[in-house]
């Protein structure tokens, strides 16, 4: 030991509890199908289908889930109009007592995310007064089909539906 250093005064790396086992039951590897509104990806866009997959590891000994999401996007008549792809963290935030995550998509969209679990329902939601806000929902209330959804608020208004999906395990 280095001499007049207490090494038991320097924080330490926090352990991971069982709210890092509740949130990991939400992210499961997945493949799904779904739909997204129209309007849902902007004021005039058509209503689409898609066809996605999400795949998920656990860092830093279990204190956080990352996750690596893609989709393929299609008009009615299976026209394809783009690939989406986004990455995810999420984990428990001590401080805060609650979930937090982070995204990050190929539009440039990054943001920071509030979440918590009701049951078989996790929600997450954008933190603060955003012009645009997200709420995630993942709802396992059915373990043979979990959904999720992507709903959206403007300006103060109601939530609205954007997309929905409908994941099975891989």
């Amino acid at each position: 030991m280095s001499a007049g250093v207490d090494l038991d005064s320097i924080p330490k790396p926090i352990i991971p509890g069982p709210e890092m086992a509740a949130l990991a039951r939400f992210h499961t590897d997945v493949t799904w199908t779904g739909t997204i509104q129209p309007g849902g990806m902007g004021p005039g866009t058509p209503a689409m289908t898609a066809v996605g997959w999400g795949k998920h590891e656990s860092i830093q000994h279990g204190r956080w889930i990352v996750g690596t999401y893609q989709q393929d996007q299609f008009l009615p008549d299976n026209t394809f109009v783009l690939t989406w792809q986004l990455h995810w963290v999420a984990g428990w935030d001590p401080t805060a007592g609650e979930y937090r995550a982070t995204l990050a998509d190929n539009y440039g969209h990054a943001d920071v995310m509030r979440g918590r679990i009701d049951g078989d329902r996790l929600t997450f939601e954008t933190i603060g007064a955003a012009p645009v806000r997200l709420r995630l929902v993942w709802d396992r209330s059915d373990p043979a089909d979990l959904v999720w959804r992507n709903e959206m608020s403007v300006g103060g208004a109601p939530w609205s539906l954007v997309e929905e999906y409908h994941c099975r395990p891989t």
